[in-house]
């Protein structure tokens, strides 16, 4: 059977978001059909629609997403119909290198659905992260789903799908961020903000954030910064290092991907502190330190991919400490739109006014 539903779709480079009747089949193999409750608008929707992740349009958008599990094809024993799941593009194989080593938050082989979803032309699209949720149904890998409690409020904890995740990821997973640690975020959009969220969630006495939008650092004291710092008006490397005793922070998180942002945070660091980038560079950037500061300052220098998550391990803990008050994910949910309001929702990200927008279908 074959499923017509509504969804977004960008046909091409820098095109508008368009309303499109798709074709989703029912499961095969190890797949699972799941109705959408919930998508956030991620700004990796937005680098799909400019065509600054691959050129493998039309994209089906969205992927920060909860729904229920309407169906599973043969050999699905992760999920069962009437699932409340949180979707990831985390699918871990359980047999590459970093799976075989024990460390599946680190799988080079994840996976997505084998069947393509199509335009009623017959036109297959391309999902976004193997997922395309800015539709009424999606059609995903079976361990692309994370059962959840289903009282939780799907709008906030879908957004663990994508950007929520990265940034608590990148504090707890990644920078190892232990009580009472400084901890330092360089950039406070969606991503920056959540890594304060988990920096102060891990037990951090001083957690710094940087930004130049006054609004943004506001948001990130009401989660959890303990201090501000305009970067447009004060050098951040000084500040921070004032704020830490003149030491710089245990650990840096770059939160914006730039090779200005990096270069900030790799001398904010202590000596032997760990700079974590999670900011996603764009192709062109290339990066020039001295190797003489790169030996003599010591510590660890990593990046975040996905916040080092693992789905079935992170999303239920994080959640649970969500229904008992310890990590405000509402604030994270700006506004709740239409489908119809995506393109919308890209401007309101660009100028910053949001942390998410998110689609409730």
């Amino acid at each position: 059977m074959v499923h017509k539903v509504k969804g977004a779709v960008v046909r091409s480079k820098g095109a508008p978001v368009t309303l499109e009747t798709i074709l989703v089949p029912d499961p095969g193999p190890g797949e699972a059909l799941v109705d959408i409750l919930t998508c956030g608008v991620c700004h990796t929707d937005l680098h799909y629609k400019q065509g600054a992740i691959n050129d493998d349009f039309p994209f089906l958008l969205g992927h920060e997403a909860t729904g229920i599990v309407s169906a599973v094809g043969p050999d699905v024993t992760e999920v069962a119909p009437g699932d409340r799941v949180v979707l990831n593009w985390r699918a871990v194989c359980g047999e590459c290198r970093a799976c075989a080593k024990g460390q599946p938050q680190y799988c080079f082989n994840t996976h997505n659905a084998a069947q393509k979803m199509t335009l009623e032309d017959g036109t297959e699209l391309t999902a976004a992260l193997g997922i395309g949720a800015f539709a009424e149904k999606t059609l995903v890998a079976a361990g692309q789903c994370t059962k959840v409690d289903p009282e939780a409020d799907p709008a906030a904890i879908g957004l663990l799908g994508c950007g929520v995740m990265a940034g608590i990821g990148a504090a707890i997973n990644t920078g190892n961020v232990k009580r009472g640690d400084s901890v330092a975020v360089i950039g406070c959009g969606g991503v920056g903000v959540a890594a304060v969220a988990g920096a102060a969630l891990a037990g951090a006495t001083t957690v710094i954030a940087v930004d130049i939008d006054p609004k943004k650092l506001e948001r990130a004291r009401d989660l959890g910064a303990t201090h501000t710092v305009d970067s447009s008006a004060v050098d951040p490397v000084e500040a921070i290092r004032e704020l830490t005793g003149g030491f710089g922070a245990d650990v840096v998180i770059d939160a914006v991907g730039r090779p200005e942002t990096y270069k900030q945070a790799f001398y904010a660091r202590d000596l032997a502190g760990t700079v974590v980038l999670v900011g996603v560079p764009s192709p062109e950037m290339t990066l020039e330190l001295p190797l003489l500061d790169v030996f003599g300052r010591g510590g660890s220098l990593k990046s975040s991919w996905y916040g080092d998550c693992l789905p079935s391990r992170d999303f239920p803990m994080l959640i649970d400490l969500y229904r008992q008050g310890k990590l405000d994910l509402d604030a994270f949910v700006t506004e709740r739109i239409t489908i119809d309001q995506i393109e919308e929702a890209f401007d309101k990200m660009h100028s910053g006014s949001v942390l998410r927008s998110v689609v409730e279908l």
